[in-house]
């Protein structure tokens, strides 16, 4: 049974490990994009340090005020603005969508530019309506998330809400971490594991249903399983991706020496940038990385199981749930377990919004630490 959080409770140290590990993802992340970007930046913008800029100001910058604020305030605190901030999500989802304000970024509608700033709802939407879950499945405590209509049919309905938004651009990368996410903190409320399995399959059903309906998905479904069928179309990335990793071999070619990142292997910046670590660094650098992914999971759940409540709780496992699975998604991608769908690396690829979010995210999760009952 998790105690009720007092708020009259003095708060302790945060966990040391947890932000140690955090701050190793960080680092590394900033300079694997540092070597990743330069061709791209000097061939699109004539400036070999473009990316990483855009990354310190419009992500590390406003992402570490983010999160120095989000240490300071009890996590307590967001369950009172919930509603206004998911308003605000679903709003900026919906205006991604008028002409002159949005912008496409391949395939999807995802953007929202104005001037020179640019910022992607749908990474706001991870966290806010994790909140909001997270308050909602507490409100309808153990015995309700169990109930078919007071929890589940309910859970459906918002997840498939939010869902409808994210098809709509399409991105459908983002709504598989938004999905998986939600699944995880939906079973770590106490649902019930036919619930859970029910979701499971109707999410497979899903997806199954929009690839035959797009003939692009179901091409890239067909080159995850041959790659060599196309391997200067569709097939191009996953191909490059391989050969990058596989030519970095045990300590890789060497920090900057990579071949592949001069306009070889597409989106070296985006979801390919894993590929290019391997290719500088080697597999024992890429087995590193991910343990530290491995222990950030570990010290998140730890967080997760001494949290004073349990919207902490399912907050926390969201937030780890959801930086967990992104870098699975990401790196199985890469090495082909998995098909391309786009979804970039945490902490490492580029995109300001992105890291941002999760910095701020991150900070919710520091100071859940702090509250636990017992000192992590």
């Amino acid at each position: 049974m998790i105690r009720q959080f007092n708020k009259n409770s003095a708060s302790h140290a945060p966990d040391w490990v947890l932000i140690f590990v955090f701050c190793l993802l960080l680092f590394l992340g900033l300079i694997t994009l540092f070597s990743a970007s330069t061709a791209l930046g000097f061939q699109k913008f004539g400036d070999s340090y473009h990316f990483i800029k855009r990354q310190l100001l419009h992500g590390l910058l406003p992402g570490i005020v983010l999160l120095l604020i989000l240490v300071k305030v009890n996590y307590q605190f967001w369950k009172k603005l919930i509603m206004p901030l998911l308003a605000i999500s679903i709003i900026l989802l919906i205006i991604v969508f008028i002409p002159g304000i949005s912008a496409d970024y391949g395939t999807a509608k995802s953007w929202i530019n104005i001037g020179t700033f640019s910022f992607q709802p749908s990474e706001l939407v991870k966290l806010t309506f994790l909140l909001y879950l997270a308050t909602w499945l507490e409100k309808r405590g153990a015995h309700g998330v169990k109930d078919l209509y007071f929890g589940f049919l309910p859970f459906i309905f918002l997840l498939g809400l939010i869902s409808g938004l994210m098809l709509l651009q399409p991105d459908m990368g983002t709504l598989a971490i938004i999905i998986f996410m939600c699944v995880a903190v939906f079973f770590a409320s106490g649902a019930k594991l036919n619930h859970v399995a029910a979701l499971l399959l109707a999410g497979t059903g899903a997806i199954y249903l929009l690839i035959l309906k797009s003939p692009y998905r179901a091409a890239r479904l067909t080159i995850f399983l041959h790659p060599e069928l196309d391997p200067q179309g569709i097939g191009y990335q996953i191909s490059q991706a391989l050969l990058a990793i596989g030519s970095g071999g045990l300590f890789g070619r060497g920090f900057g020496m990579s071949r592949q990142k001069f306009q070889y292997l597409p989106e070296v910046t985006g979801d390919s940038i894993f590929a290019i670590y391997a290719e500088e660094l080697g597999l024992i650098f890429c087995l590193a990385l991910i343990g530290l992914y491995v222990a950030f999971m570990w010290r998140g759940f730890k967080v997760a199981k001494n949290a004073p409540d349990q919207f902490g709780r399912l907050v926390a496992i969201g937030i780890v749930s959801w930086i967990t699975f992104q870098a699975l998604f990401n790196v199985a991608a890469m090495v082909g377990i998995l098909p391309m769908t786009g979804i970039p690396l945490p902490f490492v690829s580029a995109g300001g919004s992105a890291l941002a979010i999760m910095l701020a995210a991150v900070g919710i999760l520091i100071n859940i630490s702090k509250q636990s009952r017992v000192n992590t």
